[in-house]
Parts: structure tokens; C-alpha cells; sequence
């Protein structure tokens, strides 16, 4: 039986892990979830992707902590290659590269414990939303010696802020759900993440996707160059997203009022 499961419910896809009974991150099932994620990704009927877990009270608990251990062994008499750029192609670092960078976007419903591993796959996801009853959301890996190593230190910066961010990673912290969204570590609390999740993705089923896909990518890369470079691809983009059949679908609806979207 597999760790993964996919589930359509029209434009939108929901993506299960589930790997009892501790609910952890595994090489096996981070490549599982990567081989079931990119066809969903080049997909263009699939409008949104949403990520939970399929254990009760557990989104990902965090990652395997016995096959860091062998990692670490088998690492420690070997000449490690110097820094690249180059992006992996496969296993979980890829994993979260793919869900970072997919044209469409992605929601994790945080439905349980969604530590190390499991919360830095989150941070690659576009929306947070998480029930208030989950006891542990954060980055704990500095308690056993290493530190997050799938993006928590370059992502959580962005999401909170650098001082807030090196207070959670150094100190190793973690928070229940009510707390992670009192700092801004999740967007929405919902008693159904899923749920909430699935009301959220059906907006996106309305809209033109290829005004969405760019809005995420010139969002996404804002702060990571100029400005005028930005406002340059911006001014670009905006350009080519006009030319598409589903902007002037949109502009031409747009004449009437546009209906106020509340948060």
C-alpha cells in the first residue's frame, strides 16, 4: 500500500500522506509524494493542489529521525562536493522545490503535528490553514544537533520576519495552532482544514489560471531581486496575461461591480 493518495474533486486535487503509525517523513514517501505531485503540477485541469495527512491528529510529524542517523554515519569520513545551485531532481528537497515553484497554487491543511520536515514542506505551499487544536507546528531540529536543512532557513525569514525566525529556529521551537497563527506561522485556524482548504481552492476554479500562475511566480520571486527587475517582469507579464483568452473572459465580466471578497 502506498504512502500517497490522490483524490480529484473537479479542478482541484487533494494529496494524502499517510504513514502509520508515527506519521513521518521518509525518503520512500517523500519520493512517492514528488512522482504524484508533478504530473498534478503540468496538469492544466488541475487548478489548486491541496496537501494533508491522512492520520488523525498528524499533518507530517516531521522527518524520519533513523534515516537522518544512517545519513549522518555515512556522511561523516566522506569529502562533501562543494556548494551548487544546481536544484535536485528528485527525493524530498525536490519535493519542496516543486511545490514552491508549481504555476498553480498549493494549500497544505495542517490537520495534526507538522514539525521539521513536515512544517518546512508547508512553508513551500502558498496557503497555511490549520486546526487550532494541533499541539506542535515548528522547526525543533536544533534540539538533536542539526538545524533545518528543506528550506526552513530561507523560507521562514520570509514568512515571518528574520528576528522572529532565528528565535524559532535556535531556540528550536514549536507552537500549537492557536499560537502558530498568532505569529503569522499559518494564515487561517479552521476546525476543518480541509474543508476550509476546499472552500478556498473552489475560488481559484473561477478564475483565469494563467493570471494566477503569474501573480504566484512575480509574488514569489519579489524578494529576491530588485525592485526594477521585478517591476520590469511585472510590467512584462502583465502584457502577456492580457493576450490570454481567460483575461478577457475576466475583463469582460469585470464591467459589472466586482463582488467584495471578505477575509
Amino acid at each position: 500500500m502506498g504512502l500517497v493518495t490522490v483524490e480529484r474533486r473537479g479542478g482541484i486535487a487533494v494529496m494524502t500522506y499517510a504513514n502509520p503509525p508515527f506519521g513521518t517523513m521518509t525518503a520512500a514517501g517523500a519520493q512517492e509524494m514528488l512522482d504524484a505531485f508533478r504530473p498534478l503540477s503540468a496538469d492544466p485541469t488541475v487548478r489548486s493542489v491541496i496537501i494533508t495527512g491522512g492520520l488523525p491528529g498528524i499533518f507530517i510529524r516531521h522527518y524520519d529521525v533513523d534515516e537522518l542517523s544512517v545519513m549522518g554515519e555515512r556522511l561523516k569520513d566522506t569529502a562533501l562536493p562543494p556548494p551548487s545551485d544546481v536544484p535536485p531532481t528528485d527525493g524530498y528537497l525536490a519535493l519542496t522545490d516543486a511545490v514552491f515553484a508549481a504555476p498553480k497554487p498549493v494549500v497544505a491543511a495542517i490537520n495534526g503535528l507538522c514539525m521539521g520536515g513536515g512544517f518546512e514542506l508547508t512553508l513551500a505551499c502558498d496557503l497555511r490553514i490549520a486546526s487550532p487544536g494541533v499541539e506542535a507546528i515548528g522547526l525543533p531540529e536544533t534540539r538533536i544537533g542539526i538545524f533545518p536543512g528543506g528550506g526552513g532557513t530561507q523560507r521562514l525569514p520570509r514568512v515571518v520576519g528574520e528576528a522572529k525566525a532565528l528565535e524559532i529556529i535556535l531556540r528550536g521551537l514549536t507552537f500549537t495552532g492557536l499560537e502558530a497563527h498568532a505569529i503569522g506561522l499559518v494564515h487561517e485556524l479552521s476546525a476543518a482544514p480541509l474543508a476550509r482548504a476546499l472552500e478556498i481552492a473552489a475560488e481559484w476554479e473561477t478564475r483565469g489560471a494563467e493570471g494566477i500562475a503569474y501573480a504566484k511566480r512575480l509574488t514569489r520571486a519579489a524578494l529576491d531581486r530588485p525592485i526594477a527587475a521585478g517591476l520590469a517582469d511585472e510590467r512584462r507579464s502583465f502584457l502577456e496575461v492580457m493576450q490570454t483568452a481567460s483575461a478577457r473572459e475576466g475583463l469582460g465580466q469585470g464591467r459589472r461591480p466586482v463582488e467584495i471578497q471578505k477575509v
